[in-house]
């Protein structure tokens, strides 16, 4: 689900358990290097902010920053707030389950209304 969008990047939702957003480049770039300056400074000026926020709402053990673009082969960065309670932890997202998750948030719906402010 898109939250935001202009006319370099656009953030998305990752339904997960854990507060997980997706900043994507609008145009098909494969890789971040080629990137023009302006389109790199907008990454990472919201990355910046989710990061931030994250920090400050969530209160996480750890936030994770990646950019993996095998399946979806143009530039993305995945950030993502992460907890000991969470089902991976201390694993990334992607790696082996490691537990039945426990953990009681605050809601997501508010955190992004609160986020979408900042933008």
């Amino acid at each position: 689900m898109e939250i935001f969008k202009n006319e370099l990047i656009k953030i998305e939702i990752e339904k997960s358990e854990i507060p997980w957003l997706k900043i994507f480049t609008i145009e098909n770039i494969k890789e971040f290097s080629e990137c023009n300056f302006k389109t790199k400074q907008e990454i990472w000026k919201y990355l910046d902010i989710i990061e931030k926020f994250m920090l400050e709402y969530y209160k996480p053990e750890k936030i994770n920053i990646a950019s993996f673009g095998n399946y979806v082969p143009w530039v993305h960065f995945h950030i993502m707030a992460r907890f000991k309670e969470d089902s991976y932890f201390p694993e990334p997202m992607w790696g082996v389950k490691q537990k039945e998750s426990n953990l009681n948030l605050p809601s997501f719906e508010t955190f992004i209304d609160e986020l979408k402010k900042r933008f």
